[in-house]
């Protein structure tokens, strides 16, 4: 492996590695028969908020960068979009079927209530299969070694994300 390959495999070789450690410690736990009842509904619908709000600010230095007519930052940029590949890996596991709590028609706290459809929970294949998809675009776009092909990968990337919260987004 190159030095500069060796370079961008880092984020997603630590993103991995603490996920697999957190894996086994949730695990763990389990094996301990602690109680599980702690994490809450409002805690799943917080911690999604909070990786969609992170995917939001690495999809908008990455499209920062190419919507410029400047020279991308190819390293810089490949960073980004392996940060939103391995956040997509995770987000559809942050939707349990007791966070399905859409309601219409109210006064909703845009920091704790859920803007996901109910949707996601009778379609769950679909979503599932398509922040996959959307997870294996990024990654595409993390391993582009020229500007043109991590333009196009994040075009993708982009009307996939759109496409994504048009089916499975509500915003009233």
């Amino acid at each position: 492996m190159t030095g500069s390959n060796h370079r961008a495999a880092r984020p997603r070789q630590a993103m991995l590695t603490a996920t697999v450690l957190l894996a086994a410690g949730l695990a763990g736990s389990a094996a301990l028969g602690q109680d599980q009842s702690a994490a809450t509904p409002a805690d799943a619908i917080f911690a999604r908020k909070t990786v969609m709000d992170t995917l939001s600010s690495k999809m908008d230095e990455i499209e920062t960068a190419t919507a410029s007519t400047q020279k991308i930052d190819l390293a810089a940029a490949n960073e980004q979009a392996d940060a939103v590949s391995v956040l997509l890996m995770a987000f559809p596991h942050l939707f349990p079927p007791a966070t399905n709590q859409w309601k219409p028609n109210v006064d909703k706290d845009p920091g704790t209530d859920t803007f996901a459809a109910p949707e996601v929970w009778t379609q769950y294949a679909d979503f599932y299969k398509r922040s996959t998809e959307a997870s294996k675009l990024a990654f595409d776009a993390s391993r582009a070694t020229q500007e043109a092909e991590f333009r196009a990968a994040v075009t993708k990337l982009r009307a996939a994300c759109d496409g994504c919260h048009a089916t499975y987004m509500k915003t009233n």
